[in-house]
């Protein structure tokens, strides 16, 4: 099973912008799904943002206009690009890759928004 690791969380001010990357164990074929998720203290894990060949990103409408995901192949790796960051974007943040109709997981990494 594919290994996904985080990384690029941290604490930033209101306003500010971080970049995650998820750094995949194996080559991804392009048409798998890549995704981000979010888990906020206390509530469900949701979709953010998912990338995959010969269609259109998919953002979540809250972070439509300030996040964007993109990828890298050569690199396994994917990017969630996140700007004008809100306190109510604090969460856990996961990658996500579906092959062949499993899910596979990262552990996470936390980002803070607060000043």
């Amino acid at each position: 099973q594919v290994q996904l690791v985080e990384s690029g969380g941290g604490l930033v001010q209101p306003g500010g912008s971080l970049r995650l990357s998820c750094l995949a164990s194996q080559t991804i074929y392009s048409g798998d799904p890549m995704s981000w998720y979010r888990q906020a203290p206390g509530k469900e894990r949701v979709l953010v943002a998912r990338i995959r060949s010969g269609r259109d990103p998919e953002l979540a409408s809250s972070v439509t206009g300030r996040f964007a995901i993109s990828r890298d192949n050569a690199k396994k790796t994917v990017y969630l690009q996140m700007n004008s960051l809100k306190p109510e974007d604090t969460a856990v943040y996961y990658c996500n890759v579906r092959i062949d109709g499993v899910n596979c997981w990262g552990r996470g990494t936390l980002v803070t928004v607060s000043s």
